[in-house]
């Protein structure tokens, strides 16, 4: 599957809408009345999504383990849940690119430290410099150093490296490999600054396409992985031996063994291929090298695994398979730390049937491999596959032999033994995280089990969202992976829009009065572009394409869903009575204008295109441009109807050097009115109105009071509140917003490489969220306090509340003491706060209601000293809970 998440940000960015700068046309507009609410966010659970280049496990404290993405930020593994935690929800919205990571390092010395390696494109793409973050609290908070060059979190070699790496002898000193012919990296002082090393002799010469005008193809691929021979150093001085990987087919591999100070092309090696990955068995003394004649993630038709003995200078090719029999290239590569002689790597690049594992126990002089033939098309699998945590993952299909469903995967450049427990390893692909825990049932002829392991990574990039009045509250258009019909928030759909599947989903609409009839439009290399549904999206079927159509557009439904207005990509605007089986041409607006609806008349739709708005009331037969002027003058806007206003238009969008903000109409667009205490607005959404409000609550990811935010209104505008904080900003969320017309407060908010957030305000998420009393169940009560990891300083502990008596809870408060000097930092799922050594933990709007029998769970962070004793009571009110 070929990402086409670039988009969400290159058009973005052609408009300058990521810019911070204030609109430079506009006068000062006064100062807004501003609030704040503390929202609780999560995610409407996909799970996955995305491709996962890398996974590293560090070499000193079992089970921390950290996961990068190229577009989604990154992640660090939770033991007591198996969930992973996202670490880089802070980057904000002119830092955009930093929630793309290049690679991530994890201190072996000091585990508490970790680094990232961010920035997503190295051309134009991205108007910032790459950085290097890092965090001494395993990336519970993070500095930033940052570079004078960009790194390409979603360029191609992304799955190579790891480019970021930690001396495991002397831990401050750092090596970082840079792409562009920026050369080799290194600090001395943990990461707080860099320097080049001017002596390495050679910056890199491969790029996919060298004809590539946009740069993103042509750049060169630079400076991929480094590793340390931890056997040449002792503990506090500066490894000897470093090895780094150049993307140069005929200078792959080079060496220092004085430390750094000078460097050599290493003897003898082989010449043709780039070299993914090297990985040290120092033990063993053997380098191994995974060999592909392309950078990947996507491309690579020939490979070789190679083994190089240090302690001689000889090489050895270990190819599982001859050159002349494959058809991909090889990537993930890793060994068994409990046992050297077990070596992994992946035909990361072997696209069809399948991708391949293969795996040696005598340092790759013989292999297996995870599947095989038996007579063609038939294969036998050494492994079985469980994906019913994340059912999509078998995309529907039903291929015919020799593939299966689900796959084994596509894209696996991440592969990683736990260096702990030689019966876990995890691997990344281009849609999840899989993983085993009883590997070694390979080595003994039996079937290791492989399931996803990626609750909590999201990685979706979200082009659209619709919350309908009835049926599922969630409605999702997605890159790569199409999009959700989500009827429960808090689990992972059974399966993606099918029927047809697009790769990408550009858009989808509901007839707001007949939310059963559904819409969406798409991106497919062959078939239709456009898909109805009559059941709320549950079910789909295509409709036709116009001729000329390449790409999705935009599409809007009628109220009542008797027809359709469709501005397909590589066509004209076109309307359709019934379900898009003959599409008319529309008269009087350009090709290319975003369309929506009214919410109340049939036959009125809108539409925008390059600074112009445009009104039809026959049904999208015929447009026309309205008067009003003073609107944005590019493309990067995004208006809406209000449900239930007849003509009722908010417009968000603009661009730094001109007009830029949002604005109103209640005269069916004839005229808009700009808020003139909105700088720069980019989405716009309804939800359910405020208690004793007569007017829908409105949304927006915007720029008010010169804080980027997302911002709720209760007052037509008239004042703001923002309910995102600086440790909750996504990066960019300027693709589409929503609130849920059932439920107040609540507000669905679309990312670039984090999925769908949900947020829920502590004094709403209800259909009454106004004060009341502090809740005090009563019945027995159970709590199970767990510390999931704990640092120099400081600690993570989950909590489980259970509900051990007879009758149900609408809300609970727990109460607990610390002893030992303990301070709350941050904490989820739970409105918490200390006073003196006392801690409150209350429901939020989402878990309040606990049946008998069943549990609630929350967790935070908090600083110690160097005690941390459990609590010792807690209490339910004034229950005392029973401590598991």
């Amino acid at each position: 599957m070929r990402r086409t998440r670039i988009l969400t940000a290159v058009l973005a960015l052609a408009a300058g809408l990521l810019s911070g700068a204030p609109t430079a046309l506009a006068a000062d507009p006064p100062a807004p009345t501003l609030a704040a609410d503390t929202y609780t966010w999560k995610n409407a659970r996909i799970d996955g999504g995305g491709f996962v280049p890398g996974i590293v496990f560090n070499r000193s404290e079992k089970n921390l383990a950290y996961a990068r993405t190229d577009i989604g930020g990154a992640y660090r593994w939770q033991e007591s849940s198996k969930t992973w935690t996202p670490l880089l929800d802070s980057v904000g919205w002119e830092d955009w690119g930093h929630t793309g990571v290049v690679s991530i390092a994890s201190d072996s010395v000091d585990p508490n430290r970790v680094y990232a390696a961010v920035g997503t494109y190295t051309n134009s793409w991205d108007p910032k410099n790459g950085a290097v973050m890092r965090s001494a609290d395993r990336g519970a908070s993070w500095r930033k150093a940052d570079l004078p060059f960009k790194l390409g979190g979603n360029m191609p070699g992304r799955g190579m490296g790891e480019r970021l790496a930690v001396d495991p002898n002397r831990n401050s000193v750092l090596y970082l490999g840079a792409p562009s012919g920026k050369g080799l990296w290194r600090s001395t002082d943990s990461g707080v600054s860099w320097s080049q090393v001017a002596n390495f002799p050679n910056v890199g010469n491969y790029a996919q396409d060298p004809s590539d005008t946009s740069g993103y193809a042509s750049d060169n691929q630079g400076i991929v992985w480094v590793t340390f021979d931890e056997s040449t150093g002792t503990a506090g001085s500066a490894t000897k031996t470093i090895y780094v990987g150049v993307a140069d087919k005929d200078n792959a591999v080079y060496r220092s063994t004085d430390a750094g100070a000078t460097w050599q092309r290493l003897a003898g090696q082989p010449t043709g291929h780039l070299a993914h990955k090297g990985v040290l068995d120092a033990k063993n003394g053997y380098l191994y090298l995974a060999y592909s004649d392309k950078g990947g993630p996507y491309d690579g038709g020939k490979g070789r695994l190679w083994r190089y003995t240090t302690g001689t200078g000889t090489w050895t090719d270990i190819s599982p398979v001859a050159e002349a029999d494959t058809s991909y290239g090889f990537s993930g590569l890793t060994v068994d730390r409990r046992k050297p002689g077990t070596v992994m790597a992946t035909a990361y690049s072997a696209w069809w049937p399948d991708t391949q594992i293969f795996r040696s126990t005598d340092s790759g002089a013989t292999w297996s491999k995870a599947w095989d033939y038996t007579s063609y098309p038939n294969r036998e699998n050494r492994y079985t596959m469980d994906v019913s945590s994340s059912p999509w993952l078998t995309w529907g299909a039903n291929p015919q032999p020799p593939e299966q469903t689900p796959k084994l995967g596509w894209m696996t450049e991440a592969l990683e033994i736990d260096p702990f427990n030689s019966d876990r390893m995890m691997y990344g692909t281009g849609a999840t995280v899989y993983g085993t825990e009883n590997l070694t049932n390979w080595d003994g002829g039996g079937k290791f089990a492989i399931r996803p392991m990626v609750q909590g990574l999201e990685e979706t990039a979200v082009n659209d969202l619709a919350s309908p009045p009835s049926g599922a509250p969630l409605l999702s258009a997605l890159g790569d992976i199409g999009g959700f019909r989500h009827t429960d928030l808090t689990k992972v759909p059974s399966m993606m829009f099918t029927q047809p599947n697009f790769t990408t989903t550009t858009s989808l609409d509901f007839a707001e009065s007949n939310p059963n009839t559904v819409v969406r439009t798409g991106n497919l290399d062959s078939g239709p572009h456009i898909a109805f549904s009559t059941d709320n999206g549950a079910n789909w079927f295509a409709g036709t394409d116009p001729s000329g159509v390449s790409g999705g557009g935009t599409v809007a439904s009628a109220a009542d869903g008797t027809r359709f207005v469709w501005s397909p990509e590589g066509a004209g605007v076109h309307h359709a009575t019934g379900f898009g089986t003959s599409w008319q041409a529309s008269a009087g607006i350009p090709a290319g204008a975003i369309v929506e609806s009214d919410r109340v008349d049939a036959k009125t739709f809108y539409g925008f295109k390059s600074g112009k708005f445009y009104v039809s009331t026959d049904g999208g037969a015929t447009f026309k441009a309205s008067p009003a002027s003073g609107l944005p003058g590019g493309d990067s806007v995004r208006f809406k109807a209000l449900p239930g206003g007849k003509g009722d238009v908010w417009l968000a969008g603009g661009a730094a050097d001109g007009a830029y903000g949002l604005w109103h109409s209640t005269d069916g667009g004839a005229s808009f009115t700009k808020l003139s205490n909105v700088e720069q607005a980019d989405t716009i959404g309804f939800g359910k109105a405020a208690p004793g409000a007569s007017y829908q609550t409105l949304y927006t990811s915007a720029k008010i009071g010169g804080v980027r935010g997302v911002y709720r209104s209760t007052d037509k505008g008239a004042s703001w509140t923002r309910i995102n904080d600086d440790a909750h900003q996504w990066g960019w969320t300027g693709a589409a917003i929503t609130g849920d017309p059932r439920v107040y407060g609540r507000v669905y908010v679309s990312t670039n490489g984090r999925g769908v957030l949900y947020g829920d305000s502590s004094g709403g998420g209800t259909t009454d969220p106004g004060p009341g009393p502090d809740p005090t169940p009563t019945g027995a009560c159970k709590v199970t306090y767990t510390i999931t990891s704990q640092w120099s300083g400081g600690f993570q502990a989950d909590v489980q509340l259970t509900n051990t008596g007879t009758n149900p809870w609408t809300g609970w408060s727990l109460a607990w003491t610390f002893t030992d000097g303990q301070r709350l930092s941050q904490a989820w799922n739970t409105e918490a706060a200390q006073s003196g050594s006392t801690v409150t933990a209350k429901n939020v709007g989402w878990n309040a209601n606990v049946a008998a029998g069943a549990s609630v769970s929350f967790g935070f962070t908090a600083s110690r000293s160097d005690t941390n004793a459990k609590p010792a009571a807690f209490k339910l009110g004034e229950q005392t809970c029973a401590v598991a």
